[in-house]
């Protein structure tokens, strides 16, 4: 591999065939010259048209493009811990096969490096600002997306660098404990670098824009259901630095265990009901008009958070640690 290659772009990709298509076309566009970064998409094990377009993709040229297929489907942990180990550049950037990175984001994500040695670099992120309008103030309370405007405890993979050294010394990904779970892996590969000395910096100008993907509303409850939170468990740092009020995973879980403490109160303390539950009932007023939905879907956004807290509260008796 030429010795200029300055990053090297890792994806793990899983049936998202036109997605990834859009990313490839945006890592085309990138101002770096493409002789400057190579990119790795690991396969794991798409049963879509993912093969057949990296395949064309791959013929096209002009961009350095290795293509791994896991097989079969390993998880998204597994898949990025082969891709990194591809890598042939100082600096490994990860981002996702449902994001588009601007033309400037590598350019940008390796001045950052250069500024921040050694350093964790976590790029911005907002969603695609054209699927957001396409879905509608009815539609868009229904979706997912992902917005980094600063720096975060999360470290999300759809747009962080690591110097390719840090990645060996830490062992990468642990694929042992998050090989297969939904979510996790990324916090946990970032607070395993901060405990051994890494710092953290954060770059605007790395800009990606991820999708707005459309649960729909059964959709989104299950997906409320299924975080795995492992990584809080682990990590008392990334607790400290996420939770609100020491023990809850959301601002939002908070206000509504207020709300519920509220209307809980045997009638001689009564009189403090208002103040209990009056914050929660503004927070879903002002989500409604935030999010999309208004005051109609305030019962949903509720059910929401109770899900939320039912899994975290599952997770808590399971990793045995208090947290809501």
């Amino acid at each position: 591999m030429p010795s200029e290659l300055e990053a090297s772009v890792v994806v793990a990709t899983h049936d998202r065939a036109a997605r990834l298509g859009a990313l490839l076309a945006a890592l085309r566009a990138q101002t770096l010259p493409a002789e400057r970064f190579e990119v790795i998409v690991v396969d794991d094990g798409s049963g879509d048209e993912t093969a057949a377009l990296l395949e064309r993709e791959t013929g096209r040229g002009g961009l350095q493009l290795r293509t791994l297929r896991l097989e079969p489907s390993r998880g998204r942990a597994t898949a990025r811990q082969r891709g990194w180990h591809e890598a042939a550049a100082p600096v490994v950037a990860f981002t996702d096969d449902d994001c588009e990175p601007s033309r400037g984001w590598l350019a940008a994500g390796l001045a950052a490096c250069t500024g921040h040695p050694g350093a964790i670099v976590q790029g911005r992120t907002e969603p695609i600002a054209a699927e957001l309008e396409r879905c509608g103030p009815w539609r868009r309370p229904f979706t997912r997306t992902i917005r980094v405007p600063a720096l975060d405890p999360g470290f999300a993979t759809c747009n962080v660098f690591y110097p390719r050294a840090l990645l060996e010394r830490i062992g990468g990904f642990d694929v042992e404990a998050y090989g297969r779970v939904h979510g996790g892996e990324d916090s946990d590969l970032a607070w395993r670098a901060i405990a051994t000395g890494a710092r953290a910096a954060f770059a605007p100008e790395a800009l990606v824009r991820h999708a707005v993907n459309r649960l729909g509303p059964l959709g989104k409850l299950r997906f409320a259901a299924g975080w795995e939170l492992r990584a809080y468990a682990d990590h008392p740092g990334l607790r400290r630095a996420h939770f609100s009020h020491l023990l809850f995973w959301k601002p939002s879980h908070y206000l509504l265990a207020r709300a519920l403490l509220g209307l809980a109160l045997p009638r001689r303390a009564r009189w403090l009901a208002p103040w209990l539950v009056a914050p929660y009932l503004r927070h879903l007023l002002d989500r409604g008009r935030v999010e999309g939905g208004g005051p109609l879907l305030a019962p949903y956004f509720a059910l929401h958070d109770l899900i939320e807290i039912a899994t975290v509260a599952r997770a808590a008796l399971r990793y045995r640690i208090l947290m809501l």
